[in-house]
């Protein structure tokens, strides 16, 4: 007898349905899995077997064979457990296949039958839902996570038992709903710390205001202890509240890396990522067997933070520049191609030369010309031209130390950011994968920002005296138009362009 359980397999942060087809046959006992199944799917003979038995089926003395098709699309990951367990059960006549029918199961299974939550149930629970599946079994602590797609009857089981009783009416389980707005829109505002926090370092602080408003990329320059790290930490409470879509997709990544808590339905905050100088580049950008999203991915609507930029491996850096230009992560390999979300806020953190002095005026620093030139080199120029905000952290003085006063508050920067973003959705809500002034092409910049002939004027002469490229020519018009915004204006004026140039520190050379 052959029995078909429907399931789903993830790619990516995709996911496409697999049917599962279990066979029983005569001959000597045997369990094979067939259809690219990779370790971890094959390993689930042994979880499987000793679960039905654990749960009172033990395996019927046949000849087993389970086929996930299609055949030719590699399967990896836990999640087969429970759909090729009900998939015996119904071959084995204990479960009328009619009890099967419009739903998926999804899940791995323990050695006593409990079931454990695995990865990527959201793009799951959405593929479903597309593909006009009815109702979706998964383990219970990825319920509220699955229920967060509307028009799907979830169903969250602690065991396999459970399953069981649901399945034949005996104890159905109810299904999980969770509102989604109401989660979002109920979320707390950002408790990180406070940008009132941080003592003097006015134009640092401006420089973060204008990265959050139009969503540039920021690179801090400046000796240790200056406050480069305590700015960088304190971003994401400036940045807009996350929008439902937005949420949705930071959902995914994490749940598809493994990094949803158990129980967790949606992620409701900007995520903060600050991997260390010694990442690999796959840890970066991705990759692995099986592919999984990297930090770049992990940060996609929030901010990847790289402290000591010019410490990383230059791989790694370089592998940066797709996703800095189109916001994603594509990731091929012999035998598949993924595309991970990576629309993240970078800010980067570096000394101004190898002992970390150079230029403060405390003669500390015994760098060469040499050296300083090798230390930044580190960082390409191609990285750099990706970079829109140079802004230089100098140390602090004594004073604004001392003093008790708090700086203006997060909340406070938050308010002028978010009535910046305001106008540039009205501005470009109906330009596709546009959401900030940064993701302005050259297209968009001829109309949206219009410079009056002092600002032409001003940028004429500053590309030609500094030797900006034509990248950072663009980035300075997308600066110049958030500062616009900022202050609310409707044209980019001289005031505008004169301090997007100040934030261009590392393109000042000599012709």
């Amino acid at each position: 007898m052959v029995a078909e359980v429907l399931t789903a397999a993830v790619r990516g942060v995709d996911s496409y349905l697999i049917r599962v087809e279990v066979n029983l046959a005569p001959g000597l006992p045997a369990f094979s899995v067939v259809g690219l199944a990779e370790g971890a799917v094959r390993e689930g003979r042994e979880r499987v077997g000793a679960a039905l038995r654990n749960s009172g089926f033990p395996l019927p003395p046949r000849r087993i064979t389970v086929n996930l098709a299609p055949a030719d699309v590699p399967k990896s990951g836990s999640a087969f457990d429970l759909p090729v367990a009900l998939g015996l059960l119904a071959a084995g006549g204990h479960l009328g296949p009619d009890r099967l029918s419009e739903t998926a199961f999804l899940g791995e299974l323990g050695l006593d039958g409990s079931l454990r939550a695995v990865r990527g149930v959201l793009s799951v629970a959405d593929r479903c839902r597309r593909s006009r599946v009815r109702s979706l079994v998964v383990p219970a602590g990825n319920a509220r996570e699955a229920s967060v797609v509307d028009g799907l009857s979830v169903i969250g089981a602690r065991s396999l038992s459970a399953v069981l009783a649901h399945l034949d009416g005996s104890a159905e389980i109810e299904p999980t709903r969770v509102d989604s707005v109401a989660l979002l829109s109920c979320a707390p505002p950002a408790s990180g710390p406070d940008l009132g926090d941080v003592r003097g370092q006015g134009s640092a602080k401006r420089a973060l205001e204008i990265a959050a408003a139009g969503g540039h990329n920021a690179l801090l320059i400046g000796p240790p202890g200056s406050g480069k790290t305590m700015l960088a930490r304190r971003l994401p409470g400036i940045l807009p509240p996350l929008t439902l879509p937005e949420a949705l997709e930071v959902t995914r990544v994490h749940s598809v890396a493994g990094r949803l808590g158990d129980g967790e339905a949606l992620v409701t905050r900007r995520p903060f990522r600050a991997p260390h100088h010694t990442v690999s580049d796959a840890g970066l950008v991705g990759g692995g067997s099986p592919l999984r999203p990297g930090e770049a991915s992990l940060a996609h609507c929030g901010v990847l933070f790289l402290d000591e930029l010019p410490e990383f491996r230059r791989p790694a850096l370089e592998a940066l520049r797709q996703p800095l230009e189109e916001g994603r992560v594509r990731l091929s390999r012999v035998r598949s191609s993924v595309d991970f979300p990576a629309r993240f806020l970078l800010v980067g953190a570096m000394n101004p030369c190898p002992c970390g002095y150079h230029g403060d005026g405390s003669q500390r620093c015994l760098c060469d010309p040499a050296q300083v030139h090798r230390y930044r080199a580190r960082v390409s120029g191609p990285l750099l031209d990706r970079i829109d905000l140079h802004v230089e952290v100098p140390a602090v003085p004594f004073g604004p130390l001392s003093t008790a006063r708090p700086g203006e508050a997060s909340a406070a920067v938050r308010g002028r950011v978010c009535a910046a973003r305001a106008l540039q959705e009205v501005r470009l809500g109906h330009l596709p994968g546009v959401y900030a002034n940064a993701q302005m092409d050259s297209a968009h910049l001829r109309r949206f920002v219009r410079p009056g002939p002092r600002a032409a004027r001003l940028m004429e002469s500053a590309v030609d005296r500094t030797g900006l490229s034509a990248r950072a020519y663009h980035r300075v018009l997308r600066v110049s138009r958030t500062l616009a915004d900022l202050a609310g204006d409707e044209e980019v004026r001289e005031d505008h362009v004169l301090e997007a140039l100040q934030y261009r520190v590392l393109d000042r050379r000599p012709r």
